[in-house]
């Protein structure tokens, strides 16, 4: 019996109902359309590949990070051949045109889509997400390389050593981990010479109230941290056993209140204080530990949250680190700059890097929540693994198909 030949409906074209099938849950059609509308990229006349198809390509390119362009575009476009028989030769386009796509699209849409959609997504019983009823966040920075290109160099600069500069210009970001899902949100990045604390001013106010927030020494000061308490976020920082903070009340459980000032004119005149509540404690017995461990917190009252407690759960910070490891070591592989050979594509590719992170972590996410596992315990380098296996296969569903499939299952239907 002759099989009848798939088609779609009259007046769409093949490009409109590409998806990375894994990503569009993340990123659904629709907000991506909302989000290309917004940012007046609607009006770009349809090609090969339309606008929200780079989006998900730029997404794509964070999961195949070993691959070059055409392949990447080959992995997203063969999921349509279905459709079309498995004869029919798909339509790839050159590194050119998938630069000028990528031009025209901008990095705009995508910071914005990322904003949007890159948020904490631990639930109630997500396992390690919580200390008591405070979701835990961690606050920190690092660099990435770009290629050696003029424009990047000029843009973004090289870190400078007593032996030289380094041999790629480089980018710095500063990032909000949700620290039981290792999901990074609020990502802001910037020129390598730009300080971390430059940039936690963009990224503080994604804090808010129910949120405990972790961070090193390099980023306690007055005006950040008055800054961070402004949206209803505890607080939780290290900082410099040098800083001058006088004991002005003594708590039962060893730590005591002090007040920072941003000057020390201020502090002469006792005006424009912050209260804040210092844990001071060591670490006996651990190599490599310092000799004092000074922390400041916004959390007051001792019954709240002890000096042990807070000295514990301090040490949680370091989930960041695993975060950003992740990023760089096993979603980048042995690729260690980006690709993008122009400043503001470099932008696109960092953001769309963030939100293939997010996607992977989502997903490890929901196998947590059905195991009953805390989400540190799963292999994130085997579910990017499982994921780039996977993409061409679900890469032809688009996002209401996967959207409709996931409410079935979740109403009982075995489809």
């Amino acid at each position: 019996m002759a099989r009848t030949k798939a088609s779609l409906p009259d007046g769409s074209r093949i490009a409109d109902h590409i998806t990375l099938g894994v990503v569009a849950k993340t990123f659904p059609r629709e907000k991506i359309a909302e989000i290309l509308n917004q940012t007046g990229r609607t009006g770009i006349r349809q090609r090969d590949l339309p606008a929200h198809v780079v989006v998900y390509y730029v997404i794509a390119l964070g999961l195949y990070m070993q691959i070059n362009y055409r392949e990447v575009l080959r992995c997203l476009l063969e999921g349509v051949q279905w459709l079309m028989g498995t004869g029919m030769d798909i339509k790839v386009a050159g590194n050119s045109g998938i630069s000028q796509a990528r031009t025209r699209l901008g990095w705009e849409p995508i910071q914005r889509l990322h904003d949007e959609v890159v948020k904490p997504i631990a639930e109630k019983c997500t396992r390690g997400a919580w200390f008591k009823h405070w979701r835990i966040v961690s606050l920190d920075g690092s660099s990435l390389d770009t290629p050696d290109e003029k424009k990047n160099a000029q843009e973004f600069s090289k870190q400078k050593s007593p032996r030289g500069e380094t041999a790629f210009p480089q980018i710095r970001f500063v990032s909000l981990v949700e620290n039981g899902t290792h999901v990074l949100f609020g990502s802001r990045m910037g020129p390598y010479d730009i300080s971390e604390n430059a940039l936690a001013i963009d990224v503080i106010p994604r804090l808010v109230s129910g949120m405990i927030c972790l961070a090193d020494r390099g980023f306690y000061g007055f005006n950040l941290w008055t800054k961070a308490q402004a949206t209803g976020a505890d607080l939780l920082w290290r900082i410099r056993t040098n800083a001058i903070l006088l004991r002005e009340k003594q708590l039962e459980d060893g730590s005591f209140l002090a007040t920072m000032y941003e000057t020390p004119k201020d502090r002469l005149k006792k005006r424009g204080g912050v209260t804040i509540r210092v844990v001071e404690y060591d670490l006996k017995g651990v190599d490599g530990s310092e000799p004092l461990y000074r922390l400041a917190t916004t959390v007051i009252d001792p019954k709240a949250a002890s000096a042990s407690d807070l000295a514990a759960l301090y040490h949680e910070r370091w989930e960041i680190e695993t975060a950003l490891d992740e990023l760089k070591t096993h979603l980048r592989g042995n690729s260690i700059v980006l690709r993008s050979k122009t400043p503001d594509l470099v932008r696109q590719e960092f953001y769309g890097l963030m939100m293939a992170h997010f996607a992977v972590r989502g997903l490890m996410h929901e196998a947590a929540l059905k195991e009953d596992v805390d989400p540190d315990c799963l292999s994130f380098l085997h579910s990017v693994r499982v994921i780039r296996r996977k993409m061409t296969r679900s890469a032809s569903l688009p996002p209401s198909r996967l959207a409709g499939i996931s409410r079935k299952r979740h109403q009982g239907n075995p489809e």
